[in-house]
């Protein structure tokens, strides 16, 4: 049974503008690399990110190439900067069984507040499992959390 002071709202302050938040932690990934509008981050495969078929869940990879794109994003734009995902397709090309994988991102402006990404999530044989396409658009407002200096 859940207590409702784990149900929110909770307020997550990030140390810095490029650091995994405490979803991305749960989930084991790592910042690699973030600049210039491209990231790498990597994740293990976790008995607990399994599906009933013993294959990483879509859902834990799908978190792993969101969060890539968003930090090859930060990367490009101020910090403070808020925006979010409003369109993401994905193709699964083959199962993760083990190992960790690496979300390879990149970014590119299209419009004054639309940025797109595509992202390969390569196994530890280099083979692309997962390709995805998103679009993220920049808000107009700015959040005010950041810690000074980021």
């Amino acid at each position: 049974m859940k207590h409702t002071e784990d149900l929110g709202p909770h307020e997550i302050h990030l140390d810095r503008w490029i650091e995994c938040a405490p979803f991305e932690d749960l989930l084991g990934m790592e910042i690699v690399r973030a600049e210039n509008g491209e990231a790498v981050l990597t994740m293990p495969f976790r008995r607990q990110y399994a599906n009933g078929g013993s294959i990483m869940h879509g859902g834990a990879t799908v978190s792993l190439a969101d969060t890539a794109a968003v930090m090859a994003l930060k990367s490009r734009v101020a910090p403070g900067t808020h925006f979010g995902t409003t369109d993401m397709a994905i193709r699964f090309l083959r199962p993760v069984i083990q190992g960790v994988i690496t979300a390879r991102a990149q970014v590119e402006q299209q419009e004054e507040r639309l940025w797109h990404a595509r992202v390969e999530i390569v196994t530890e044989a280099d083979e692309v499992a997962v390709e995805v396409t998103a679009v993220f658009k920049i808000s107009r407002r700015r959040l005010t959390t950041i810690a000074e200096g980021c």
